[in-house]
């Protein structure tokens, strides 16, 4: 099975991110930053006090479009405003989508809130904004395992990607939500842009208390795209790192600000 996680950026490079999607061939595609504007399509502009983007209007339907076999699962953390080429407002959600290739069964689903809850903005705040997780658990064929996978984009945080009560609280609400969907056995995957340092206490938690192994430690996880010194932001945990035939953190081609983590599970 070959599973790959990545922040998309809101679809901001997606000439670059439709071609590497034809060719990416995952079983589970987890994406962060994902949009979707039931009244827009194309191109869109998202504001807030810090940044301003283009981003794709409906990416959510642009990545279904281009993984026509694949399931298309999608929860939103918030929603808010951004405007189209001629300046018309459209609310936006803004969310993770998990893809599922269709000969995987979906056999166990479950959203929940790791940060606040849902809000419609009138005004995009530039952090502290919620955060949803998005669990899916599959039964591999090939590997002829029940697969639990989780996709977080975590809370940022303007004051840096140090350990706060708010990320610890994050921590324990995911472990309930992994507890909540996941059962003995499974072969347990935790992924997405977690907003963290390497060194977090985040990842002794889960750890601890889901016995998940992290393999992403100190690699640079940003694309050339991202000017700021500070290169660890994604991370994926494994609950079994024996099922691992290889995992890489993917330099090229430069797709997103993010790179995409890349894990292929042996079969058993």
């Amino acid at each position: 099975m070959r599973i790959i996680s990545l922040n998309a950026w809101g679809g901001a490079m997606f000439d670059e991110l439709g071609r590497w999607l034809d060719g990416c061939d995952a079983d589970i595609l987890c994406l962060q930053e994902v949009t979707h504007t039931p009244t827009g399509q194309g191109w869109t502009r998202f504001d807030d006090a810090e940044r301003s983007l283009p981003q794709r209007a409906d990416l959510l339907a642009d990545v279904r479009s281009r993984l026509p076999h694949h399931h298309g699962l999608f929860t939103a953390s918030d929603s808010g405003p951004v405007r189209d080429h001629e300046g018309a407002e459209h609310r936006q959600d803004f969310g993770v989508a998990t893809f599922v290739a269709e000969g995987l069964p979906v056999v166990g689903l479950r959203s929940a809130f790791v940060h606040g809850t849902y809000i419609d903005h009138r005004e995009w705040p530039s952090d502290g904004r919620p955060r949803a997780a998005l669990a899916v658990r599959v039964f591999d064929r090939r590997g002829r395992r029940f697969v639990t996978v989780v996709n977080l984009h975590g809370l940022r945080d303007a004051g840096g990607k140090g350990d706060t009560p708010a990320r610890r609280v994050q921590a324990e609400r995911l472990v309930d939500l992994v507890d909540g969907v996941r059962e003995e056995g499974d072969l347990t995957v935790v992924c997405g842009d977690l907003n963290l340092l390497p060194g977090s206490e985040t990842f002794r938690i889960l750890g601890g208390r889901l016995g998940l192994t992290e393999l992403v430690r100190e690699s640079d996880t940003r694309t050339s795209r991202y000017p700021k010194p500070v290169r660890h932001a994604s991370y994926l945990l494994v609950s079994d790192p024996a099922a691992v035939k290889h995992f890489e953190v993917v330099a090229t081609p430069e797709v997103s600000d993010h790179r995409a983590l890349l894990l292929e599970l042996t079969q058993r």
